[in-house]
């Protein structure tokens, strides 16, 4: 779908009622862009039926942004309808349109399609109402993309899904990225330029309260022509579908929320291939940094590490993806 321009700048403001213009690339329930008698831009989903209870049950309240069920152009019909306040951006609300548009183009049951709207707008509430509000960076992206697929492996090899989802500590700012079983993870994602070294963005990160500390570490090259390759909403995507567990998808949607993470369709590029993991045992003699052993008035301190001079405290990935 293109962005090079909003819909709604080809809707005009109504003297009465709404004006729409119907998403033709939908197939299942009607979607339409619209505008109201205040010039506010709108998504409008029609739902043949009375759904006025899930609604009332699930209904989730977003930061600048209406979320309303009203009464449709027919008997028998209802109209599911978000209206962008003035101080939400605009880019924004359009992503979340463009996510839910992706996401009902081919339901065309309507108590299903206002079941997946409402999800949609779950994830959406934390990033809406928060300080993440923004575009995730490359190197954020890179970082995320990273983490993502640790806890894949995470959940495949060693702890149950919702275990998994508990021990992603990144979302949470904590020091490590992962922390189980008296273990912690600290992931670092570098790019094919970036072979020699990896950066060590604080005093913390590599001094842990648990028995073991391993820094992980992996290589992401962009390779978008790549059958395999995926991209960040890809690998959402993916443990999306690969979740069975209904806490499992609530930690994992709240965690991305925690991120600042929407699956807006700037993140469908770039696609990423993982190569090179290796890990290390952070152990006496370890060069690194931390807090207990800087001189006083130290800090706020980053630093880098070659990969030659830590190549004696690797380690085989099945010491970091043990079973408890």
């Amino acid at each position: 779908m293109s962005r090079s321009l909003p819909p709604w700048d080809s809707i005009s403001t109504p003297a009465a009622d709404l004006s729409v213009l119907r998403i033709a690339e939908a197939v299942g329930v009607p979607l339409f862009w619209g505008r109201d008698t205040q010039g506010r831009c709108l998504f409008i989903i029609n739902l043949d039926g009375d759904h006025t209870a899930q609604f009332r049950c699930d209904v989730v309240p977003l930061h600048g942004i209406g979320v309303d069920l009203r009464s449709g152009d027919r008997i028998g019909q209802q109209r599911f309808v978000l209206t962008l306040a003035c101080h939400v951006d605009k880019d924004l609300f359009w992503g979340l349109c463009e996510t839910l548009i992706g996401s009902l183009r081919d339901v065309s049951d309507p108590a299903t399609a206002l079941a997946v709207a409402l999800a949609h707008l779950r994830r959406w509430k934390s990033f809406l109402a928060g300080r993440n509000a923004h575009l995730l960076s490359p190197e954020e992206i890179r970082g995320l993309f990273g983490e993502l697929h640790i806890l894949r492996l995470l959940y495949q090899r060693t702890l149950p899904q919702v275990a998994a989802m508990e021990a992603w500590c990144g979302p949470d700012d904590a020091h490590q990225d992962f922390i189980f079983s008296n273990r912690a993870i600290e992931v670092k994602s570098f790019s094919g330029r970036e072979r020699s070294t990896v950066r060590i963005s604080s005093e913390d990160q590599l001094e842990s309260l648990t028995d073991e500390l391993f820094l992980l570490t992996q290589q992401l090259s962009s390779q978008s022509s790549a059958g395999n390759a995926l991209s960040l909403n890809g690998i959402v995507e993916l443990i999306g579908r690969e979740l069975v567990d209904a806490d499992a998808i609530e930690k994992f949607t709240d965690k991305l929320a925690g991120v600042g993470y929407v699956p807006l369709v700037e993140y469908d590029v770039p696609r990423f291939i993982v190569g090179n993991l290796q890990g290390y045992r952070v152990v006496d003699g370890f060069p690194y940094l931390i807090r207990s052993e800087l001189p006083p008035g130290i800090t706020k301190v980053s630093y880098d590490v070659r990969l030659e001079a830590i190549a004696s405290f690797s380690c085989d990935e099945a010491d970091i993806f043990r079973r408890p």
